[in-house]
């Protein structure tokens, strides 16, 4: 986790669940989370099975010079990543884990800024099923952001968090086989070509970069 905005979301998340694997959305006091409220959104499913802001803090919606809300989550992605995203969502609502992607975002004149993103379980009316909770930072503040609207993005890395739990590296690569078009493949070292993203070992696949999940 590389903002302070992604750190802040997950730790309140963590300590405000305590052995849950969920905390409640009643549960959630936006002035606990202050510094990263700009940046925080839920997530609602829809009848049709998507997921739509519920709510999105003032700089997602300055960064896409839109409001947010209603809008559908999984149609901000390029169209190649959207099983991804849906597959990520899945791991997050029914299998409670944390999902923190990277991606780069692009302007309809072509520039370009990369953001992280993080994706936790949220419980309401009992279940994890229909809530999502969220934070979405810009890696960098380029003077355009907000004026050029953010119009397409791309998945750069994934990594799914387990936090009661060692790694499920079936499902990381079940994404990954869906951003890449490919099988889905070996969690063995030898496996894709090795790469260094962040700091932490990974492999590629396509225009991908996969991280190992595990424990925080």
């Amino acid at each position: 986790m590389q903002k302070a905005s992604t750190k802040t979301l997950y730790d309140y998340w963590n300590t405000l669940r305590g052995a849950r694997s969920a905390p409640d959305r009643r549960d959630i006091d936006p002035t606990r989370i202050r510094e990263a409220l700009a940046n925080t959104f839920i997530l609602e499913l829809e009848e049709n099975g998507g997921f739509a802001f519920r709510l999105a803090g003032s700089h997602l919606c300055t960064a896409y010079c839109r409001e947010l809300k209603a809008r559908s989550f999984s149609t901000l992605w390029h169209e190649r990543d959207r099983d991804a995203i849906e597959t990520l969502i899945r791991a997050v609502t029914e299998d409670h884990a944390v999902a923190l992607v990277t991606f780069q975002g692009t302007t309809a004149i072509n520039t370009k800024v990369s953001f992280e993103t993080i994706l936790l379980p949220l419980r309401h009316n009992g279940s994890t099923y229909t809530r999502v909770l969220g934070a979405m930072t810009a890696l960098d503040q380029p003077y355009w952001l907000g004026v050029q609207p953010i119009v397409e993005q791309r998945i750069t890395g994934l990594r799914l968090i387990w936090p009661d739990d060692v790694p499920q590296q079936d499902l990381v690569a079940e994404v990954a086989a869906n951003v890449s078009g490919e099988p889905p493949f070996s969690t063995a070292p030898s496996s894709g070509t090795p790469a260094t993203v962040f700091g932490r070992s990974a492999r590629r696949y396509a225009h991908l970069a996969v991280i190992d999940g595990g424990r925080q």
